[in-house]
């Protein structure tokens, strides 16, 4: 008797937990594909981000994530497809920290309201800025290369990977605390700077710390300082701005998911969960390692700050530097 008791209480406790085992597991399920949108060619770092997390998000959706890569306009064109987009979980986008944050203070008018048209759903990935220099200066510090540019401003100049850049305006806000007007060298993207800043044409680059890395680990030119709040797992060995005590030149790189404004709350969440499970994978970690990120996990709140205080940032730096791209 009371074996028989005990055996009807085990299988009811039992399957009450699997109950619930499913209903967790059901939460995060959708009932339609998911569309990843990337504002950039394919092959590029949005697209690679992009790729490696819909990898992983299809299992955990139980639905086929699909990449639809949407070049052009600095991720303008992309952009419009979200914002028009059903509200409903399944077009969502990745995008850079300059479309979001940085060009819409570049247009008199743009197409998109970046802190309103979105809803943002996770943030997937980190990086720093580091300026870099050849032998036009000498300098094999940031001190030196300071105490260069203040005896030789008509000299003082930067390059970076284009007009408009976040790397253009983080020279801005560089320039501004050293109290050295320093020139902008607008490149046609990373790789057409580089001869020209080993050679000495250029005395500098910001960029991406990843496109500096083995350019500095080759010996060709050595990286200075880097932007972050602590120093780059890539170059460990390369102070930040604030060691050296700028206090006021921080600043990170991202990539992130959105959704078009207006995405129920239950459905931002069920991808930000998917999103984040994708981004703790060790083998996730490890391609965003091979491009000089970091994996960023945290709620669709977390990200809403983040993209607030940096559209606040860059914006009066944009206008500080007088640069408009009509």
């Amino acid at each position: 008797m009371h074996t028989r008791f005990g055996v009807a209480i085990c299988a009811l406790l039992g399957a009450l937990l699997a109950g619930f085992g499913a209903g967790a597991s059901a939460q995060d399920k959708f009932d339609k594909p998911v569309r990843i949108v990337v504002g950039f060619a394919a092959g590029g770092t949005a697209d690679i981000i992009a790729r490696v997390v819909a990898d992983k998000l299809k299992d955990t959706l139980g639905q086929p994530v699909i990449i639809d890569n949407r070049p052009g306009a600095v991720g303008r064109i992309a952009a419009d497809a979200v914002k028009n987009a059903a509200p409903d979980g399944a077009t969502i986008m990745v995008m850079p920290i300059g479309p979001m944050a940085v060009v819409p203070h570049t247009y008199k008018s743009i197409s998109y309201d970046a802190l309103n048209d979105f809803t943002p759903v996770a943030l997937g990935a980190t990086f720093q800025f580091a300026i870099a220099a050849g032998p036009a200066s000498g300098a094999k510090t940031w001190p030196e290369f300071v105490a260069w540019a203040k005896a030789n401003p008509e000299k003082a100049a930067y390059a970076t990977s284009g007009a408009g850049s976040l790397p253009h305006f983080f020279g801005v806000m560089l320039s501004r605390e050293i109290g050295v007007d320093m020139v902008h060298v607008a490149y046609k993207g990373s790789a057409a700077y580089v001869n020209d800043l080993i050679g000495g044409q250029v005395p500098v680059a910001i960029d991406a710390i990843a496109d500096l890395t083995e350019l500095h680990r080759a010996g060709k030119i050595r990286v200075l300082a880097s932007s972050g709040a602590t120093r780059s797992t890539a170059l460990p060995e390369v102070p930040t701005f604030n060691e050296l005590g700028l206090k006021n030149v921080e600043a990170m790189g991202w990539f992130g998911f959105f959704a078009p404004a207006k995405t129920p709350p239950a459905i931002v969440d069920t991808l930000n969960r998917g999103i984040n499970r994708a981004l703790q994978s060790p083998d996730v970690a490890d391609k965003l390692s091979r491009l000089g990120m970091d994996p960023a996990t945290g709620t669709p709140a977390e990200f809403a700050k983040i993209l607030a205080a940096d559209y606040a940032k860059w914006g009066p730096i944009v206008k500080r530097s007088g640069f408009t791209a009509d």
